[in-house]
């Protein structure tokens, strides 16, 4: 008998492994207490911008034509629990308001409305990024709330999914790790993953806390890594030197990689910044506040960046005030082939200088709308050409291929000046001075 798999919230996270689960050949029922999200899932259509995952969703969905029929959608507790052998928990985890810990308030939800209803052998899958302890608590909330008893388990499954690469992310991962308690539940979960295990994906056993863990301890190694090189910038700037070459040279190094050393304005989005955040929230809960307090400088320079892209701005205008001057902004979303705005360094820093006086024109191939909602007042643009028209300063500040492939001299033909700050260090100087553009990047004062 094959295995029927529940997806509980169909967000970012859920919907990508509904339909990769469904791809994977299983019955699969996703839920949401959402009826308005339930309802564009059933038409095959996704609530947010990711690569390939609406066509794997027309794959699949039910009801729609040439589809599989194997993924269908309800926003019933009861009907999930009555199809399902394993239930993924895909719900979000936010900062809470005015302090670093995590809200786990979706999660406690999923699980205590799931729970009643499990009357026969099930596994509860929490994907969720928690912080750690969680699973443990959750375990004995299932135990007293299932009918079942000791015939459902609970066992912890992180997501590494980058956003852009969700679906490659889930169907291809590059390791998937299982925090459990029993053969039983590592057996089931070798069965879910059979696909990418026979592929060669490393399938990594361990207990709840380090099944935790890995999450917030990989996004944590993530965010020092863009910091290290973002604090190499401010070096770079005040000595004189180029962090781009600099990046070049030590990422030769196999020790330590050529990826994440691209210096910029920093990173943002739903993950980094809220998971470390929740990382030395939970170390401090634990007594271990000491050995993570290297993370709150992680987070100050990454949080600095922002501050000093807008003084290069105005650097570039003459060092006055922004009041009255034309700033184009290419880039809204935290990070290029999304629309995710959410703590988006490139609308901060529009934001800021917005806030200051300046006629700010923001521009971004999927991410305006998400943009218009968190900052209605700022000015937007159809196309990137439009947004520079008459700028006084151009500000590159999200990584799209689209923007790499701009041509300099057009869009020197429509500025008021050719001056761009590059806040990602990912455009070509040459080119643009060719075009007659002043060039200038974060950490590169003489490139």
């Amino acid at each position: 008998m094959s295995l029927k798999i529940t997806v509980i919230g169909t967000g970012y996270l859920g919907a990508t492994h509904a339909a990769a689960m469904a791809e994977l050949g299983f019955e699969v029922l996703g839920l949401d207490i959402v009826p308005e999200k339930i309802e564009m899932l059933r038409r095959g259509e996704v609530p947010m911008y990711e690569p390939g995952l609406e066509e794997l969703l027309h794959r699949h969905v039910a009801g729609l034509e040439g589809s599989t029929g194997r993924l269908r959608f309800t926003t019933d507790f009861a009907e999930a629990a009555a199809f399902g052998d394993v239930h993924f928990i895909c719900v979000n985890t936010p900062q809470k308001h005015g302090e670093y810990a995590c809200d786990m308030q979706y999660v406690d939800s999923a699980v205590t409305s799931l729970a009643p209803h499990l009357t026969g052998p099930a596994l509860v899958v929490g994907k969720s990024t928690v912080p750690v302890g969680s699973a443990d608590r959750l375990a004995r909330t299932i135990a007293e709330l299932a009918p079942a008893g000791e015939e459902v388990e609970l066992a912890w499954n992180p997501e590494f999914l980058r956003e852009g690469f969700a679906v490659q992310d889930t169907l291809h991962p590059d390791r998937i790790v299982v925090g459990v308690r029993s053969e039983r539940a590592e057996k089931l979960l070798r069965e879910v993953y059979a696909t990418p295990i026979a592929e060669g994906s490393p399938f990594v056993v361990t207990d709840f806390p380090t099944a935790e863990l890995v999450k917030t301890a990989a996004n944590s190694f993530l965010a020092t890594k863009i910091s290290f090189i973002n604090a190499m910038a401010e070096v770079c700037e005040a000595a004189g030197g180029d962090v781009a070459k600099l990046a070049e040279a030590i990422g030769y190094d196999d020790r330590i990689g050529r990826k994440f050393l691209r210096a910029g304005i920093g990173f943002g989005g739903g993950c980094l910044p809220k998971d470390i955040r929740a990382f030395m929230a939970r170390a401090g809960e634990l007594g271990a506040d000491q050995a993570l307090t290297f993370l709150r400088e992680i987070d100050s320079i990454n949080m600095r960046q922002r501050g000093q892209m807008v003084e290069l701005a105005r650097q570039a205008l003459g060092g006055g005030p922004f009041l009255g001057r034309r700033i184009a902004v290419l880039g809204a979303t935290f990070k290029p082939d999304s629309d995710d705005v959410r703590d988006s360094p490139a609308l901060n820093v529009a934001g800021q200088i917005h806030l200051q006086g300046g006629q700010v024109t923001v521009y971004d191939p999927k991410g305006m709308d998400n943009a218009r909602r968190v900052f209605p007042t700022l000015g937007y643009a159809g196309s990137a050409l439009e947004a520079v028209r008459g700028a006084d300063v151009v500000l590159h500040l999200t990584e799209w291929q689209e923007f790499r492939e701009l041509d300099p001299a057009e869009l020197g033909e429509v500025v008021a000046a050719r001056v761009i700050l590059d806040g990602r260090n990912a455009l070509d100087p040459e080119r643009w001075r060719r075009a007659g553009w002043t060039y200038r990047a974060m950490g590169r004062p003489t490139a």
